[in-house]
């Protein structure tokens, strides 16, 4: 794109988008900010201080500061789906559900209405032009590498996106915002759930879902304990069990193994590898290929289940129900249904990655 075309950047508060909006005004393009606010303050939230942060910010650069209030498509589009999601049992992740509503949508489509002719973010990650084609590929900084959360957006939203830091790394980021004077140089990295932060979970979800107690009960079925509502747990958990002494057991830690959802039942086992915990395979529903079309099958590439694991060597396949198969070469721990993200072996991107229900096989 020309230089003297108008990106906007999005502004959080953080030093990631400031020092996104930094190094593309040093690099000559015309830039603006907008600030984005998607949570009604209850308490926990720090928006106020965030766009305060993000005003000394602008004044500092001395940039143009928007602001928006996206709460209402946030609470119908994302966190609605995040509590649907919960009372399922099932464990959501409402940042690739953001990413692709609200950062990346209803952003985008406010800053083109000011004139952008693109948007800018302070994710760690990358893009690749490839003829009429946008590739996402990972940041350069893979501790810090969030293409993980980007993989439900498509050619439209990436093709109009800016990632200004995805070849820094984060003690880069850091030096360059403290050089430059900026206010958040120092600032924490935010944790929790997108746009609301770190609040005690149980509390919070609470106030959304009614807790409905169940029993906790071993792979043999003996009872055990109970448990404060199936949707605060979540496969593989340790912590927060509350089980205590149990006769004839070992003191060795409890595992959430299983969830009977229909009876309302923890399934807890002593055992970190438990065969309950292990799968080489599942089913992925809702797929998005970001290239938009599919690569010829089987198609041998990366993946990962959570956000901080290791890339896994699979394989995709089609099944007889035309249902996509990963099938991977190692064992892996406590698959969530919830999204799964796949890349090529390295961190080229050949745009294959997906998003979609992960159900276990």
């Amino acid at each position: 794109m020309a230089k003297n075309e108008l990106v906007i950047v999005a502004l959080s508060g953080g030093v990631d988008s400031a020092v996104s909006a930094l190094v593309l005004k040093n690099a000559g393009y015309q830039v603006e900010c907008l600030h984005m606010s998607n949570w009604e303050d209850d308490g926990y939230c720090e928006s106020a201080k965030d766009f305060q942060d993000a005003r000394q910010v602008c004044q500092k650069l001395k940039l143009p500061l928007h602001r928006v209030n996206f709460s209402n498509p946030y609470k119908e589009k994302v966190f609605s789906n995040f509590l649907d999601e919960c009372r399922l049992g099932r464990t959501p992740n409402p940042d690739v559900l953001c990413n692709k509503e609200i950062k990346f949508k209803a952003f985008l489509k406010h800053a083109e209405n000011l004139g952008a002719k693109k948007i800018a973010t302070g994710h760690y990650a990358r893009i690749n032009s490839m003829g009429n084609s946008t590739q996402l590929l990972k940041s350069v900084d893979n501790n810090k590498d969030q293409s993980y959360f980007l993989c439900c957006l498509n050619q439209s939203q990436l093709h109009k996106t800016l990632f200004p830091i995805g070849n820094l790394y984060k003690n880069d980021v850091r030096k360059l915002a403290k050089d430059s004077d900026l206010v958040t140089h120092n600032k924490k990295d935010s944790t929790g759930i997108c746009f609301i932060g770190e609040q005690p979970f149980r509390n919070f979800l609470s106030n959304f879902i009614q807790p409905q107690r169940g029993l906790i009960k071993t792979v043999d079925g003996k009872t055990i304990g109970e448990h404060d509502g199936i949707f605060f747990y979540t496969l593989g958990q340790r912590q927060g069990l509350g089980i205590g002494g149990v006769k004839n057991a070992t003191d060795a830690p409890w595992y959430v193994v299983k969830k009977e959802i229909d009876n309302n039942e923890l399934i807890v086992a002593q055992d970190h590898d438990h065969p309950l915990l292990h799968n080489k395979n599942l089913t992925v529903l809702d797929i998005n290929w970001i290239l938009e079309e599919i690569p010829e099958l089987p198609f041998k590439c990366t993946a990962k289940c959570r956000y901080r694991q290791s890339d896994q060597n699979c394989t995709i396949e089609i099944d007889k129900n035309n249902q996509f198969i990963v099938n991977f070469e190692s064992s892996q721990r406590a698959i969530t249904p919830c999204l799964l993200y796949t890349s090529d072996a390295a961190d080229e991107g050949l745009g294959v990655d997906l998003g979609g229900r992960s159900i276990i096989k």
